[in-house]
C-alpha cells in the first residue's frame, strides 16, 4: 500500500507522489499517463488537481530530494512554485528538518520553514531560480528582440504591454487596470495553441497594481489552464512589478499578492540584472487529504478503492483568506 497527498499552495491543487514507496518507480510514459488520469476533473479523486508532483532520491547528496511536476495534460513542467512549498513540507515532516535544499530540473533549491500564516495554516518560504528575460531562454520571437520587457504588443493585446521572463517557466506578465479573464483566457489559449512568438507555449498572467508593493495577479498556466494560483508566475510578476513600478517598490520588505486562490508573500532583491536578482516565494502548504491506496490499481488507475481521510486544514485555511482579503481588499 502507499499513500498519495492531496495538497494545494494558494488553492493551486496537487497530488504529491512519493516514488520511494513503490516497488519500481514510475517511468516518465507511466507518470505522465497516470497524471492524466489522477488530476482529470472527472475520473480522478477529490475533482482532480492540477497537476502530479513526483518526489524522489535527489543525486546531488546536498539536497534532501527531487521534485518533478507533471501537469494535468501530462506534459512536464521546469519548475513550479507553489507545488514546492507543498513538497518542502513532505521533505521536512519525513526528515524532521526545516532548512534544506532539493533538486528540480532546472535548478538546485533552497526552502525553508516558515512560522505559519495562521492556526493550522503551515507555510514555507522557497527559492525561484533561475531567472531570465533572454528570448532564447523563454524561448519567444518577436521582431528579433533580444528579450521582452514593458513592450507594446499589439498582437497578443491592443494597448497593452507585455513583459516576458523565465523563473524558469516562461511567463508573459501584463499589468492592467482593470482584469478581463475572458481576453486573458483568449491570449492565454492563443499563445498555448502553435503560434510564432512562443514555440513551445508560455504562462501568461495579468497583473493589476493595488498599492506599494500590493498586487492582484491572475495566470492562464501552460499545460493546465486556470488555475487559482500559479507561485512562478506570482513570482515572475513581482520581480516586473519591481523592475516597472520602481516608485512604489520597496525591496526592504515583503510584497503581498493576491490571487484568485488567496495569496503569497514574496520577496524581491534586484541584481544589476534579471538573472543576478533573487525571488523568494512564501505562502501556505496545506494538506487537504491523504488517500491510501495499493500500488497495482495506481499504476492501473484506478482510484475508487482508494481510502481517503481528510483533514481539517482546507477550513484551516479559507477562515485565515477570509480574514486576509477583508483586512487587504
Amino acid at each position: 500500500m502507499l499513500t498519495l497527498i492531496k495538497a494545494h499552495g494558494s488553492e493551486n491543487q496537487f497530488f504529491l507522489l512519493d516514488q520511494t514507496q513503490l516497488t519500481q518507480p514510475l517511468t516518465t510514459t507511466e507518470l505522465s499517463w497516470i497524471a492524466r488520469q489522477l488530476c482529470h476533473p472527472q475520473t480522478g479523486p477529490l475533482g482532480g488537481a492540477d497537476g502530479l508532483l513526483v518526489i524522489a532520491p535527489s543525486a546531488n547528496p546536498t539536497c534532501l530530494g527531487a521534485m518533478r511536476v507533471i501537469n494535468a495534460d501530462g506534459s512536464e513542467a521546469k519548475m513550479c512554485g507553489n507545488g514546492l512549498r507543498t513538497v518542502s513540507r513532505y521533505l521536512a515532516e519525513k526528515s524532521g528538518q526545516t532548512q534544506f535544499q532539493i533538486a528540480t530540473p532546472e535548478a538546485t533549491l533552497s526552502v525553508i520553514r516558515s512560522a505559519d500564516l495562521a492556526p493550522n495554516v503551515p507555510a514555507f518560504s522557497v527559492q525561484i531560480a533561475p531567472i531570465s528575460m533572454a528570448a532564447a531562454n523563454l524561448p519567444f520571437a518577436y521582431h528579433q528582440r533580444p528579450e521582452l520587457f514593458n513592450t507594446a504588443v499589439p498582437e497578443f493585446v491592443d494597448h497593452q504591454t507585455f513583459t516576458a521572463i523565465a523563473v524558469p517557466n516562461p511567463h508573459l506578465i501584463s499589468f492592467v487596470d482593470q482584469l478581463d479573464s475572458n481576453v486573458l483566457g483568449e491570449l492565454g489559449q492563443r499563445l498555448n495553441a502553435p503560434n510564432p512568438y512562443f514555440p513551445e507555449g508560455v504562462n501568461v498572467s495579468f497583473a493589476k497594481v493595488l498599492g506599494p508593493n500590493r498586487l492582484f495577479v491572475q495566470t492562464y498556466e501552460r499545460g493546465v489552464g486556470f488555475t487559482n494560483a500559479c507561485g512562478t508566475g506570482m513570482s515572475a510578476t513581482s520581480l516586473a512589478f519591481a523592475m516597472q513600478y520602481p516608485t512604489l517598490f520597496d525591496p526592504a520588505s515583503d510584497l503581498v499578492v493576491l490571487n484568485p486562490g488567496g495569496l503569497v508573500k514574496t520577496h524581491v532583491t534586484l541584481g544589476k540584472t534579471p538573472a543576478t536578482s533573487t525571488l523568494h516565494l512564501i505562502g501556505n502548504a496545506t494538506f487537504s487529504a491523504k488517500l491510501t491506496l495499493d500500488e497495482h490499481d495506481l499504476r492501473a488507475g484506478k482510484f475508487s478503492t482508494a481510502l481517503i481521510a481528510t483533514t481539517r486544514e482546507e477550513t484551516a485555511y479559507q477562515t485565515f483568506i477570509h480574514h486576509v482579503k477583508q483586512l487587504t481588499l
